[in-house]
Parts: structure tokens; sequence; C-alpha cells
């Protein structure tokens, strides 16, 4: 392209016709419109998943090292999480279901990586960040429960200046990450160190009070200028079959819970549990566990291990329907399966036989068929006729739902399931809500329930809407040019050999992605719908209308300037563009 001659005026910018390097010209300009990447859309507790992977993946560009883009990684992690070493343990990743390298050569590791920053801060002594909100503030807000939505909400607030007090009926924190996951998956130090962090910022918890015991909603309504209520769902569901009622059954959650706060009730030698979801699959290896913990030796550990699979012990898991519905973690199911946990599919109780002194001898088990689709889309497990077996057992675990126990809340007596809308509002007036009381869901749901009812709280104390946030377009895999992106095999964790964590039952059995794998994965990442300066807009156009911003303003999506007066809308850049942050309007 010529320049233009001293003197001369510049023509007016063509609209049709052709450019003067053959291309067809175009009044469509470059727009750079950060869009909003599919692993970001679907995560429930609302992460910068694609901030948290490019800054460390960009960090050469960045003109900072390893560990600063660690450090940075970590604060906006925690901005929206404060538990990114707990949740990269026990998160089952949705985001990594929808992650655009999926359609290449798999999924980046989210989870990985998450929990390789969050060890970060742990190792480091890394403190949460508060929040210049205008505070500190006169108001006093009470939170009922210590679990990831009570200690979410609890953190949000107190960052931003508010006095907190988180009022928790058992002896520790946590709620479920702590009573409901065994410490093999979860270790309690990762526990205990990241909510010191949050009580660092001045949130004080009260352990061993009760709501409705040791005080009432009422009276926190009155003390408190807010209150939020997040009291989970501890309560598990019995089966209804004859020879339920008696000894040695236990619910998922009042298993895990007594093993947790280590008092293991004893389980005899063979081991029922009734269920598909993660309780299911957590009690059988928990009840594993303390059957091997009552006389574990290294010969039965291999004889367990070997072809035969005879130590004597036998733990087995009903689910009534498929391999393909069951809805617990596909790996925790793997590592079960692995520990020669047995799964019986389309199968469910039909009675337990108890003995002339009320003991367990047998469960009777009702085999299923697929039949006609339900409400749901799903086919029906239906019985079929005459089909069943029995099977030996010492004790019953029935893990086949929860529900909360709202009668302790006085003001909610007959409601099952606490109501809150996308704000945690309730209809009580200064109340909000979260977690599993208001529906069964996973952590980091809860986690983005306590940090969304904290910032309507905060708005609502201070007068105003809590602010909305257009979340923008998706980028999906049809906007990724996925032959620019090497092919790059995704890093998989290491986990201890089966042998291993029997006989060493408490140890933590994921070893994570390590270093190397860490590094690896954030260089997978796409970077969807934001630029991560690859220079294919700046080297195809013709103009020159792209340029290159000073190396002390680049931060992370920002790398180029463009001069829209040169541009003669060819569309070069953005048909290059390989993550779909530029469009052409």
């Amino acid at each position: 392209m010529g320049l233009l001659k001293k003197g001369k005026k510049k023509k007016p910018l063509r609209t049709t016709g052709r450019g003067a390097a053959g291309t067809k010209s175009s009044a469509l300009r470059p727009q750079q419109l950060t869009k909003l990447a599919p692993c970001m859309d679907t995560c429930p507790s609302g992460n910068d998943i694609r901030g948290w992977l490019t800054v460390v993946a960009q960090r050469e560009k960045l003109g900072i090292d390893l560990d600063a883009a660690l450090d940075r990684a970590w604060q906006i992690e925690v901005d929206t999480n404060p538990f990114p070493a707990v949740m990269g343990r026990v998160c089952p990743h949705p985001c990594e279901e929808k992650c655009n390298r999926s359609a290449k050569d798999g999924a980046v590791s989210i989870n990985g990586v998450e929990r390789h920053i969050g060890d970060w801060g742990l190792g480091h002594d890394l403190a949460l960040p508060k929040l210049d909100a205008g505070g500190p503030f006169e108001e006093k807000i009470a939170v009922v429960g210590a679990g990831p939505a009570g200690l979410s909400c609890a953190y949000q607030l107190a960052r931003r200046g508010y006095s907190v007090t988180v009022f928790e009926a058992l002896p520790e924190s946590g709620g479920m990450l702590r009573y409901g996951i065994p410490e093999y998956r979860l270790p309690r130090e990762v526990i205990d160190k990241e909510v010191e962090r949050i009580t660092d910022l001045g949130v004080e918890i009260r352990y061993g009070v009760a709501i409705g015991k040791d005080t009432t909603l009422d009276d926190l309504r009155r003390d408190y200028d807010a209150v939020f209520v997040a009291i989970g769902a501890h309560t598990g569901k019995t089966l209804g079959v004859p020879g339920e009622d008696g000894p040695n059954i236990y619910t998922g959650t009042d298993f895990l819970r007594q093993v947790a706060t280590g008092n293991p009730p004893p389980v005899g030698e063979k081991v029922v549990v009734v269920g598909g979801g993660d309780t299911a699959v957590d009690a059988a290896r928990v009840a594993l566990r303390v059957i091997f913990q009552t006389g574990i030796d290294a010969a039965r550990v291999a004889r367990r291990m070997s072809d035969s699979g005879a130590d004597g012990s036998d733990v087995m898991i009903l689910y009534r329907r498929t391999r393909e519905e069951m809805p617990a973690i596909d790996r925790e199911v793997e590592e079960a399966l692995e520990e020669q946990i047995r799964i019986e599919f389309l199968a469910a109780p039909a009675e337990v036989v108890r003995g002339d002194d009320g003991s367990i001898e047998k469960v009777r088990i009702q085999h299923m068929e697929l039949g006609e689709p339900d409400a749901s889309g799903r086919r029906r497990p239906v019985p079929i006729e005459g089909k069943i077996t029995e099977i030996e057992a010492d004790t019953v675990i029935t893990a086949v739902s929860q529900a909360p126990d709202c009668k302790q809340l006085g003001a909610f007596t007959d409601v099952g399931w606490l109501n809150a809308d996308e704000w945690g509002r309730t209809e009580l007036e200064g109340v909000w809500s979260g977690g599993d009381n208001i529906n069964l869901g996973l952590a980091t749901a809860a986690i983005g329930q306590g940090r969304s009812a904290a910032l309507s709280m905060h708005a609502a104390l201070r007068g105003e809407d809590p602010a909305t946030s257009s979340n923008g377009t998706s980028v999906g895999p049809e906007r990724i040019k996925m032959d620019f992106y090497e092919a790059s095999p995704r890093a998989e964790r290491e986990v201890l050999e089966p042998e291993v964590r029997l006989a060493e039952p408490q140890r933590e059995i994921d070893l994570g992605i390590g270093q190397t794998g860490f590094e690896a994965e954030v260089a997978r990442c796409f970077s969807c719908g934001e630029c991560f300066g690859c220079e294919r807009c700046w080297m195809y156009c013709t103009p020159g209308c792209f340029k290159k911003v000073k190396p002390e303003d680049l931060r992370p999506g920002s790398f180029y300037t463009i001069d829209l007066g040169s541009c003669d809308g060819c569309n070069k850049c953005a048909d290059e563009c390989p993550c779909g942050f530029l469009d052409m309007k």
C-alpha cells in the first residue's frame, strides 16, 4: 500500500469497491470485545477462571516471574472463592465439561490448576484481601452455619468492613466439607488453614451454639442488622423397607459425621450402601477403611487387592439406575472399584433381614429394569417380578437423599426447604439464605450463593439495589481456531495406588498435577473471548491499524490498540483472531 503524498488530502473511507491491497473494503470495523469464556459461564461460584489461568500463561508477555504470576492468580481466585485449596480438591468441576479445548484434545485441568494455586497460597501464608467499600460499618451481621455458604458470605461481608459473627452448632467449622467429605479426599488441615484466613479478617465463629436451642432466629433478628441462614441439609432419609428399624442402620450423613468426629461406629465385615451419589460412594469407601482400621495388615491388603479379593470383607453399593446415570463424581466411582468395592446397578433394597437378637443378617435385593421415561425424561427403573436375591450384611448405610432441619429456625417451622431469590433474599425481612437448605447442590454453588447474598446484604444496608452485571456472550468452539493451538495432552492428577491408600487410610489420595503439569495446563488455555497477545491481528493488518501497547501498560486482555481511522474493513484481523476476541461491527 503506497504512502500518502505530502500536501494531498486523505480520501474518505470507501464502503464498497476494492482497497489498495485488492481486498474488498467495508463499513465494518474491528471491535475488541471481551466475551464470556464457557468455563466461567458454568462456574457456580462465579470464578474468573480465565483470569487466573491466563495471568500465569502470559507472565512472560506481562513481564512478571512465576511467583508474581501465582500471587496474582491467587488474588483473582479468592476474590470470589476463599477456599481455592479446598475446592481444588473436592469440586466436581462442571467448568471443565464446557471447556472449548474438549473439542481438540481434552479440557484444561481447571480444577488441578485451582488446587495448585490454592496450595501456593497456603504455602506462602497469603492473607485474604480486604476491599475499600467505604467501611468500617456500624451494622452487625449474624451468619447461621459455618459451612461453605455461611463462611463465603461472612468473608465477603468482613472484607467490606462489617462485623460478622458466625453461629455453628458443631464443634468445628466447614459444614459438610468437614463432616461429609472423607479426610483422604480433603485433609482437615487444609480446611483449618483456609478458615483461619477468614477469621483473621475479624470474623468470629461461636461453636456449639445451636439455633432453636441456645439462641433463636428471632433473637438474631433483634440483635443483628441482617442474618444469613446456611444450616445445610444434614438429615438423611430412610428407605421405608421392612427391617429398617433397629441397630446397625445409618444414614450416610450420620455415618460420615461419626467417622469425622473420631467415633466410627462398628460396621462388622460386610456393609451394604444404598444410593448413587457422592455421599453413597464416600460412605462405602469410608466403611471399607473402618473395617481395615480394626485389623489392618499388609497381608490383608494384599489379599484384597489380589485376583480373588478374599480378605473377608465385602462392601457393596446398590444403585437403582445405571452406571451412566450415577450422579457421583466419576473419578471417585473408579477409585471405589479399584478398591474392590462392588456396585450393583438396577438394584434396590427390598428388606433388611434380622436375626432373633435384632442384628442384621442379610439384605434382600430387588432387581430392576428400565421402563418408560419419567418426568425427568429418564427411563424409570421398575422391579422385575420375582427377581430377588440376598446378600449377607452386618451394616446398612442409606445415602438416598438429604434434607435440612428447618424446625430449629422457628419462623420457618412449616417449611421443609427454605426459599430465596437469586440474591438470597427470603420472605423474612432482614433474612437471607443460601446453600443446601435451599436445595441440594455442590459446595461451589453454596460459595456462590453466599457471595451473592453478601453483595445483596451490603447493598440493602447501604440503601442501594444489588448491582447486576451482564456476563455477555459466551464463546463456543465454533469461534475458536483450533488449528492455531498446538496439540498438548492434558495433565492428569497423580493418585496413590489402591494398595497404598488402603494401608494408610487417612493419607490424601490425590496428589495433584505437580509443578510441571500446572505450567503445561495454564499454557493449554485458549483464552476464549479475550486477547492473549498472539500478534495475528498485528501481523495480518495491511494498513497497520494495530499498535502494540507500551510495556508499562500491558495487562491481561490488553495488548493492542486500534487506529480505526486507517482501517479499510478488510476483516483479516477478525478472521485470524484465534480466540474469538475481535468482532467486525
